[in-house]
């Protein structure tokens, strides 16, 4: 039996009360049901946000990270007053204040496979606002498993998509990517940028088709991909097709149970910060390097975009982009030690992979990248 609505909520919610395909039988809908949120930053926000406004009575909020400056560029749940604080607890409060009347359930931990089918089990939707391989393949195991729509979204720089993955009635995730790319070969949104206002775009319809499938009206992107490109303002679709050789939703399907995602994906699903590591032995602290500086030559490569110059740099340092430094090693000196370095580490430690592909033994990664540098060694260096 739907749950009734007050005096107050009807004055709320009156807006929706005037559409037919909502009405009061539809509010009292939305009122009894749930969506999980995985993530509350750039898309979490907005889904978050909109879905408590429209009146789903449960939202649950997964995150296990604080709020940074860096995040209030396009995290809007967040604000200055609670950088320092558990995401979730605040986009609890932002909730909360937008409208008392709903329930927020927060889990301050990592989204894994020990305690995802737990999490996950008492709603009625997932909703997908992560930014990693791993945990968007557990999200869609989980989805499938439990018989729940999975309400994907996705962003870089100026692109997004979003489609609902639902496999009692369409395609899963694994069916249009059934194995991730190979590690490095996608950067995150930390090592490559994102519009401001694109996660507020592609969340925002996210939380469009969640109401769509909580409400059961309209057509949700069952089986269809939304591409969304700000810079040219174009939105085209793909259709998907069931693939009857998926390993999770197909007819003969082997995958039965979550599995190790970060093994699956070769790359890890959490990580507090940008601290970008190669590996014990392979790295280089930027205090451990201002001291070999001051003693030794050393060759530094930055492997970051020639734009990122503008905004730090390091004296006398080489500039190769990671994505041109395999046509450029003839420009390196196999025998000279040389420090490869990036924004965070990250890029850098791929790079580092590459170069001792190509035979030079000499090369460390400065840890942490030229932020560790601003931070340990010249504060006069903006950190990004």
């Amino acid at each position: 039996m739907l749950p009734n609505l007050t005096h107050d909520e009807i004055l709320r919610y009156s807006r929706h009360l005037l559409i037919p395909e909502v009405g009061l039988e539809g509010q009292r809908k939305l009122k009894a049901s749930s969506a999980l949120v995985i993530g509350t930053g750039g898309l979490g926000s907005p889904v978050a946000l909109y879905l408590a406004a429209a009146g789903v009575g449960r939202i649950g909020l997964v995150d296990y990270d604080v709020v940074d400056s860096s995040n209030l560029q396009r995290q809007v749940i967040h604000g200055t007053s609670t950088i320092g604080k558990l995401k979730v607890e605040s986009a609890k409060a932002k909730l909360l204040d937008l409208n008392p009347d709903i329930e927020v359930d927060v889990y301050n931990e990592p989204y894994t496979s020990a305690n995802a089918m737990r999490i996950a089990a008492d709603y009625d939707i997932i909703i997908d606002g992560t930014d990693n391989f791993p945990t968007r393949y557990l999200t869609n195991d989980v989805s499938v498993f439990l018989g729940k729509p999975n309400i994907y979204g996705s962003i870089f720089r100026f692109d997004g998509q979003v489609s609902v993955f639902y496999a009692k009635e369409g395609p899963c995730y694994r069916c249009l990517f059934p194995e991730p790319p190979p590690p490095g070969l996608v950067p995150s949104c930390a090592e490559g940028g994102v519009l401001g206002v694109l996660p507020g775009t592609i969340g925002t319809i996210q939380a469009t088709e969640a109401l769509k499938v909580l409400l059961g009206i309209g057509t949700p992107l069952i089986g269809k991909l939304l591409l969304y490109n700000a810079l040219d303002m174009s939105f085209d679709f793909v259709t998907l097709k069931k693939n009857p050789n998926c390993r999770v939703c197909g007819p003969n399907a082997d995958i039965k149970e979550l599995i190790d995602y970060e093994e699956f994906c070769g790359v890890p699903g959490h990580d507090h910060g940008e601290e970008g590591s190669a590996g014990e032995g392979l790295d280089i602290t930027a205090a451990e390097l201002a001291e070999r500086l001051q003693t030794n030559h050393l060759k530094l490569l930055d492997v970051r975009e020639p734009h990122e110059l503008e905004i730090s740099a390091l004296p006398g340092a080489v500039n190769i982009p990671l994505g041109q430094l395999a046509a450029r090693l003839s420009e390196l000196d196999s025998a000279e030690e040389m420090v490869v370095f990036c924004k965070g580490g990250t890029r850098s430690a791929r790079a580092l992979e590459l170069l001792a592909s190509a035979g030079f033994k000499k090369v460390k990664n400065l840890k942490g990248g030229i932020n560790a540098w601003a931070r340990e060694v010249d504060p006069s260096l903006p950190i990004y």
